[in-house]
């Protein structure tokens, strides 16, 4: 059973993941991070996908990544869905 999102992308954010999609030498994973931020910037409904996630980790651990993309990344994990925890 997947919990629902109440989760949005805020202005800041999704100022910040504009920053990383116009940015030419941002990285896919972070480009990917930030499309998934701005697709949820009015639609609580949505959630991210396993895949966006993934690219938002791997931008939030590399070092080179640019501010922007690391709050677009930020914002992109917060509106995932935790998985429910095994007893």
């Amino acid at each position: 059973m997947v919990k629902k999102n109440s989760e949005v992308t805020g202005k800041k954010a999704a100022s910040a993941a504009a920053k990383t999609l116009n940015n030419p030498t941002a990285s896919k994973a972070a480009k990917s991070a930030a499309g998934s931020a701005l697709s949820q910037r009015k639609a609580p409904a949505k959630v991210t996908s396993a895949k966006a996630a993934s690219a938002a980790s791997k931008t939030l651990r590399t070092k080179s990544a640019s501010v922007p993309a690391k709050k677009a990344a930020a914002s992109t994990l917060t509106q995932r869905p935790n998985k429910p925890r095994r007893k």
